[in-house]
Formats: C-alpha cells, structure tokens, sequence
C-alpha cells in the first residue's frame, strides 16, 4: 500500500461529524465563559458606581458574581475534557463501523459506555437550554437601558419629555435590595451611563455570550445525533458478528458432518 492509499485510508476513518461538533462545542463554551467572565466584571463596576455606592448593599451580589466567575472555569474545563472525550468516542465507533467484516469486535462494556455518553449528552443538552435562556436575562436587561438612553437622545423626545424624568431602576429587577442608594438612574446621569466603556463593552460581550451559549446547545444536539446513529451502528455489528459467528460454527459443522459421512462410506464400501 502506497502513500497516498494511506493517506487515503487514514482519512477515512476520520469522524467528520463528530470533529465539527467539538470544534462548535469548543468554540461556543469558550465564547460563553470568556464574554461571560469580563461582561461579570463590567456590570459589577457599573452597580457598584452608579447604583449601589454603598458596599453593604451589593456585598451578595458581589459574592454571586464571584461564584459564577468559579462556576465559569469550572464549565471550560468540564467541557474541554468532554468535548475530547466525546471526540475519541466518534473515532472509536467509527473505527467499529468501518470494520464491521474484520476481525474487530465491539463488547458489551463499549456499548454501554456509548448509551452512557447518549444520556449523559441529553441532559448537558438539557441543562445548556436553561443556561442559554439565563444568559438572555442580561442581554434583556442591557437592551431595555440601552433603548431608554436611545429614546432620550431622539429629536422628538428633547422635545416633548423632560428627559429628567425618564429613568432606569434597576432595584425592580431584583439585582440589588430596594434600600439602595442609588438604586437608579435619570436624565443625563442615564445617559452618561450608556456611554461609559463598560456599559457598552458588557452589553456586546452579554450578546456574543448568548450566541456562545446557544451554538453550545447546537453542539451538544449535534453530539446527540452522532452518539445515537453510532449506539446504533454497534448495536447492529454486535448482531451481525453475532450471526457471523454461528453461520461460520454451522458451516464447520456441516463440513465435519460431510467428512465424516464420507469416512464412514468409503469404509462400508
């Protein structure tokens, strides 16, 4: 076998699907955890200057910001270590499906291992679906103080509103308690708000933090797909290996039984 039969062959055995989901699994996990750790960091400066001067008031916020920072690492690593693992599993049943008229032989303990990976994949599936709504909240939340610093720059509000009674509190979202001072923001004070750095770099790392953590789900639905088709594909080369084996055990028999049959001919006749 030459190179380039080589070549050929080792690409063959390459699990595509499963390579294209890591890639997108690690791609969407690193976006959510990375936007998602300095989008943290920026919201707790802008609370912690413009909304709530005095440490007491944001002291759990500031804790829960910090639990979800450790909870961020926790996530990247997990994922890194799954997304390899669920890679080598597509290059091992890969390998199995492709040498189903080989002598390679699947076990019951790889088939269940791969039934684990399907129902473990389900529920990260799952779990990553309500990750994806929570990471819209703040999104939701930036877009709603955004849109008001909009409206007070628009011709017509100048106009018609004092922009001084146009304001956002955030105390009604439940990030900070209702005793805190300030607890919101009007006119030009909103205003200067929107156009700090970190209100704006928070808000864009909130939005790519979203569409990190949805083409996670989109990743994770791929695996799922790919863990299912390839349980299948071993459950169905256990079986014919299986019917291999006794058709190969029937046909020695049979041949035995001829020799034999033979034997005991030719010493009658």
């Amino acid at each position: 076998m030459g190179c380039f039969e080589c070549c050929i062959k080792c690409l063959g055995g390459v699990p595509y699907a499963s390579l294209v989901a890591t890639i997108l699994c690690f791609s969407g996990v690193a976006l959510f955890c990375g936007c998602g750790h300095v989008a943290l960091t920026g919201t707790l400066t802008i609370l912690e200057t413009h909304f709530s001067q005095v440490t007491s008031d944001h002291a759990m916020l500031t804790d829960i910001v910090q639990l979800m920072q450790y909870v961020i690492y926790g996530i990247a690593s997990f994922f890194f270590l799954y997304g390899i693992i669920l890679l080598a599993e597509g290059f091992y049943t890969t390998s199995a499906v492709k040498e189903l008229h080989s002598e390679f032989k699947t076990t019951i303990c790889g088939r269940c291992i791969s039934g684990m990976f399907v129902f473990l994949t389900y529920i990260l599936g799952i779990a990553w679906l309500g990750v994806f709504g929570f990471s819209a909240v703040p999104v939701f939340l930036f877009y709603n103080m955004w849109s008001t610093c909009a409206a007070m720059k628009a011709p017509m509000a100048n106009l018609t509103i004092n922009i001084n009674t146009i304001c956002v509190d955030v105390r009604q979202y439940g990030i900070i308690p209702w005793n805190a001072t300030p607890g919101k923001a009007c006119g030009e004070t909103l205003g200067d708000i929107c156009n700090t750095s970190e209100f704006y770099l928070s808000y864009h790392l909130y939005i790519v933090a979203c569409a990190g953590a949805g083409a996670t789900v989109i990743a994770l639905i791929h695996f799922l797909m790919i863990l299912s088709a390839n349980w299948a594909y071993l459950k169905d080369a256990s079986h014919l290996h299986a019917y291999q084996d006794i058709k190969i055990k029937e046909e020695r028999e049979l041949q035995d039984m001829t020799s034999r049959s033979k034997e005991c001919l030719h010493s009658y006749t």
